[in-house]
């Protein structure tokens, strides 16, 4: 087992600052890879305090703000205009920056693209969900109007 920092959130392992223990392979081969972790060091608790200052500092201040936001977010619908075949198959799938991008300019509010989970991949028109986690404590589900673009 491989002694890591988390340097950015991993969705079932944990967020950023956090010190977990995982597969010396999965570490190896993607965890640093792919920026999402460093290994542990004596030294690297003051990384961790950074990490973890930094998160606080991004993170929606109150858990007030987080629940108005989620209201926001679930009363209407978030359409997102993508390119679609015969059949309203789409070319592609819907990515979580596009979302993040329809969110915004149906002037619901900023949400930060990895906090959303999308849960089985969009590939056609019509409507579908995806889960935003706003707070520690509060997630919110967008319903996504998906339409083929003209």
């Amino acid at each position: 087992m491989a002694k890591v920092i988390l340097t950015h959130e991993v969705s079932g392992l944990g967020e950023a600052g956090d010190v977990v223990e995982v597969k010396n392979g999965y570490a190896r081969n993607y965890l640093v890879p792919q920026g999402f972790a460093t290994p542990w060091t004596r030294g690297g608790q003051k990384q961790v305090d950074q990490i973890k200052a930094a998160r606080a500092s991004r993170a929606l201040h109150s858990l007030e703000d987080a629940q108005a936001l989620k209201s926001k977010l679930e009363e209407g619908k978030v359409k997102l205009s993508v390119k679609a075949g015969n059949g309203g198959r789409l070319f592609g799938s819907v990515k979580t920056s596009d979302v993040a991008a329809a969110v915004e300019a149906a002037g619901l509010g900023s949400v930060d693209k990895r906090k959303i989970e999308i849960p089985t991949p969009i590939k056609s028109v019509g409507d579908h969900e995806a889960n935003v986690r706003l707070h520690d404590d509060v997630s919110a589900t967008i319903t996504l109007q998906v339409v083929a673009a003209k």
